[in-house]
């Protein structure tokens, strides 16, 4: 029952994202839907998918958060400093999380955790590129005026997550599509790669 009191933190752990109503976006809603998403693509995806080790690594990648907290993608990937202190502190949560239960269950979790964070598998890949594509559809519903200017150009920047699948290529490339439709309508200013 630890963990499933622990797991309450993420309706209250606030990710860098806002719904088309202005409110924030919670951890546990975000994870929500990329678990309704993996189920609706899975009939497209260009191989076979084991489902249920596909939602559980969508569920438990996210569940250390509530021990590490969120850290935006933007914050990670500009400064190696704290992309570092990020990992220390998931990793150092899937433990706690590990040693909290029973030892095939934490060591399976674990091993699920672990899978997803090296993608090491079809089912961690997918997991992953959803997660990243989910969160551009979250921006593309919220109000421009909650975007950062890095996130104007991470818009064009999911094509490295999708690379191994041509239906989440052809779903990011849509994503994608709306968040420039968006900014153009918007008549703000972004920066689109030349490769596009």
């Amino acid at each position: 029952m630890k963990i499933v009191s622990l797991s309450e933190k993420l309706k209250k752990e606030m990710r860098h994202s806002w719904l088309s109503n202005g409110r924030q976006e919670s951890v546990a809603e975000h994870t929500w839907r990329v678990s309704l998403i993996a189920i609706l693509v899975e009939p497209y995806l260009d191989h076979d998918v084991h489902m249920e080790k596909l939602l559980k690594i969508i569920i438990l990648h996210d569940l250390i958060e509530a021990e590490a907290g969120d850290v935006p993608a933007f914050d990670s990937q500009s400064d190696p400093h704290i992309k570092q202190q990020k990992e220390e502190r998931e990793l150092q949560a899937i433990m706690n999380i590990k040693n909290q239960l029973p030892e095939d269950l934490g060591t399976d979790l674990y091993e699920l955790w672990m899978e997803f964070e090296n993608k090491e598998s079809y089912e961690a890949r997918v997991a992953n590129a959803l997660d990243k594509l989910e969160a551009q559809i979250q921006h593309n519903e919220a109000d421009l005026s909650t975007w950062l200017d890095v996130e104007k150009d991470m818009t064009f920047q999911l094509g490295k997550y999708v690379d191994f699948d041509s239906f989440l290529r052809e779903l990011k490339d849509h994503i994608e599509r709306d968040g420039e439709d968006k900014m153009i309508q918007a008549e703000v200013h972004y920066n689109k790669p030349s490769s596009h």
